[in-house]
């Protein structure tokens, strides 16, 4: 049997630092040393990690939290759900998903650009909050003519306000709700 091989993150953006751990969270030697509470790059995944004692920390930095030598984190304690977040986490969150997805224009314009329908009925475009039935045909038949290259020619060439934003939001709605699509992350 082929098994997908495990997908995890390189860099995470600090969303909260908790210097005596997570309140309620089971103690353990590592998280004695405190917690973080991070945003994977990649994948959006939501982590927590006890920092070097010797390391300082800043909300939304980036930090390397891949296999090997991290400067700045001790150990990988784990994925973590939404609700796991701190009030602070939350609040950084939509800001620092909002950094993810203009850092990796690429990576979502080619998602505009290559989409698939879901069902008959419905195109995994339409899961974007702000593009119903009309201006997912419009953006399917613009591609069509010539792909999309930026957020900026997303914009001028649609009636798209601020296609980062809508990206973010349904990266945000997929992190916080219990979704049917996940277009750009994995549940927990």
């Amino acid at each position: 049997m082929y098994r997908e091989p495990k997908k995890y993150e390189e860099y995470a953006y600090v969303l909260d630092y908790l210097p005596h751990g997570r309140p309620g969270a089971p103690r353990t030697s590592h998280s004695a040393q405190g917690t973080l509470q991070l945003l994977g790059n990649e994948y959006f995944t939501l982590l927590e990690a006890t920092p070097r004692d010797d390391a300082e920390y800043n909300i939304r930095d980036k930090i390397f939290v891949g296999k090997g030598d991290r400067a700045l984190v001790d150990h990988i304690l784990g994925r973590i759900a939404y609700d796991d977040l701190t009030s602070s986490a939350k609040a950084e969150l939509p800001q620092a998903i909002e950094i993810v997805v203009r850092e990796n224009e690429k990576r979502f314009i080619d998602f505009i650009n290559d989409s698939p329908s879901l069902t008959p009925r419905m195109h995994s475009l339409e899961l974007i909050p702000g593009i119903g039935k009309r201006l997912m045909f419009q953006i399917l038949e613009l591609r069509e003519r010539y792909p999309f290259e930026s957020y900026e020619d997303l914009k001028e060439r649609t009636s798209l306000s601020d296609p980062v934003k809508l990206i973010s939001r349904r990266v945000l709605k997929e992190l916080s709700e219990e979704e049917k699509y996940y277009i750009f992350t994995r549940p927990v």
